[in-house]
């Protein structure tokens, strides 16, 4: 097996995975630490070491929050370790790869984990990358820097490194994707054949690096899991980013809020300190996100991409059936008129009629999944390209067990694709496995091939799947008794939403 890998910064010893014929390479610096004058840069080159690294065991997460305090889902689903170490020196990368020897020519994922910018780490236990590897892949999982640490904007910064003078949690991602590039070979990998997928945050990460130009030639393909989230009643869209000066505005506001006078001060307080008292400050301001810096954050991603400002690659995306869901928030039925007649205008009497106001709960009408619609809108207006590339729509409606009777909640479906049930507390049962698998099996022979349809292990072809398009707006469902192709009606609430959310985006 691979145990022994040569990267351009030295030898790397990897480990054993649980299934040997993998081999597990965890903690790769692929960066210098991001502290002290490093801090609020982009990321500078990776230091030399000698001898041989052992990539044994993970690095330290990003600075944020400390996960395992609470009991909000998350914290029961896969942040259950308070004492996981953190640490700013966090610019770490994992590889799980099957390669027998270098130059194998396997495809290659790289992932970028979900947390709102805020939290998370590539460490949590449902994104295990051995599942995938033992599918003929080389996994690599990116740490990037959070929050504050990794989204300030201040104008000393802007004067100081015009070049990269925001956006260094993107940079990150992006100096991630480029040492895989440049090194991938070594580990069994095909650099000429990479797809960049995510999840929330992380999908969002996706399509940010997806609409920078200088990645292009990188990125072959294209896995955005729940990211295209966007609100069609409010306009609203998670990842609409700032305008820099906007943002240097906040940032001269956090350092007022932290006492310091200057950058120099602020790069010099303890990084602890920083992130509590960032955590203060939110309570009253608002999170540190990206900010149009015209060198990695061009603007609105799913703006660029109405505009055909991305990387021109085949995506698969979707999302789950309960997360992010939309409504019009209204006190009575006449509120609700007026509230759609201001929307929708001369089409309000088509939206009317896809509506059933006597199903309205907790005042909320229309209800909707401006994700999916969303997707579907991007996909759709792809279709519309010259030579379009193929995109494939998947909606997780599985029945999720459990006390807490969660429904299919945002982020859950990452133990099926990654097929990591097994670490979960909920009684799965053998129908959830075959479904992970089946799920998985799909995943990866998208990463493969840019097309997920292929067999099982039984050697049975799995239900296929079509791409979506006008033509064939086939969703893949994946429900416990198995994925299935379902088209939904062609004219709906579902159908209206997507185009008015094309026409939204298109201003």
């Amino acid at each position: 097996m691979l145990r022994d890998v040569k990267v351009e910064n030295g030898i790397i010893r990897g480990i054993e995975a649980a299934d040997p014929r993998i081999t597990a390479f965890k903690g790769i610096p692929f960066a210098a630490p991001p502290v002290g004058e490093n801090r609020w840069r982009a990321p500078q080159p990776c230091p030399d070491w000698d001898g041989e690294l052992e990539a044994y065991r993970f690095a330290p997460i990003s600075i944020q929050d400390t996960p395992g305090i609470g009991d909000n889902i998350y914290i029961r689903e896969w942040h259950v370790d308070p004492d996981i170490l953190m640490d700013e020196d966090c610019l770490y990368l994992n590889v799980w790869t099957p390669a027998k020897r270098e130059n194998e020519k396997l495809p290659v994922v790289v992932w970028y984990f979900g947390g709102g910018l805020q939290w998370g780490y590539p460490s949590e236990m449902e994104f295990d990358g051995e599942r995938i590897a033992r599918r003929g892949i080389v996994v690599v999982t990116v740490n990037y820097r959070l929050n504050v640490f990794g989204f300030l904007a201040h104008p000393e910064l802007t004067k100081e490194q015009p070049d990269a003078p925001a956006n260094f949690g993107s940079l990150d991602q992006q100096a991630g994707l480029r040492w895989v590039s440049r090194n991938i070979a070594a580990f069994g990998g095909d650099p000429d054949n990479i797809t960049i997928a995510g999840q929330s945050a992380g999908g969002g990460s996706v399509l940010t690096q997806m609409t920078c130009p200088d990645n292009y030639p990188l990125i072959k393909k294209a896995i955005i899991h729940s990211a295209m989230i966007y609100d069609p009643y409010t306009g609203s869209c998670i990842g609409e980013p700032l305008t820099l000066a906007e943002a240097e505005k906040d940032g001269e506001e956090f350092f007022k809020f932290i006492g310091a006078s200057n950058l120099a001060e602020a790069r010099k307080m303890d990084a602890l300190y920083i992130r509590d008292k960032y955590a203060e400050y939110t309570k009253t301001h608002r999170l540190m996100f990206p900010a149009m810096d015209g060198k990695i954050c061009m603007g609105n991603p799913l703006k660029l991409y109405m505009q055909d400002k991305h990387a021109d690659v085949p995506i698969l995306a979707g999302n789950t059936a309960d997360e992010f869901l939309n409504s019009i928030q209204a006190s009575s039925k006449e509120e609700f008129f007026k509230k759609a007649d201001e929307l929708f205008g001369d089409r309000v009497d088509e939206f009317l009629q896809y509506v059933d106001i006597n199903d309205a709960i907790d005042d909320r009408y229309a209800v909707v999944n401006g994700i999916e619609c969303t997707i579907k809108s991007i996909f759709l207006h792809g279709n519309e390209q010259e030579n379009p590339k193929k995109f494939y729509y998947y909606r997780f409606d599985a029945d999720i067990p459990g006390w807490d009777k969660p429904g299919t909640f945002h982020s859950v479906d990452l133990w099926f694709f990654f097929e990591t049930l097994a670490k979960c507390w909920r009684p799965f049962d053998g129908r959830y496995y075959d479904l992970a698998r089946q799920m998985c099996n799909y995943w990866c022979n998208f990463v493969k091939t840019g097309d997920p349809n292929g067999h099982d292990c039984t050697g049975i072809s799995m239900p296929e799947w079509n791409p979506y398009s006008k033509e064939m707006p086939y969703d893949m469902v994946f429900r416990e008794g198995g994925p299935r192709l379902e088209k939904r009606a062609e004219k709906c609430l579902h159908s209206f939403v997507t185009e008015h959310i094309t026409k939204e985006l298109n201003k």
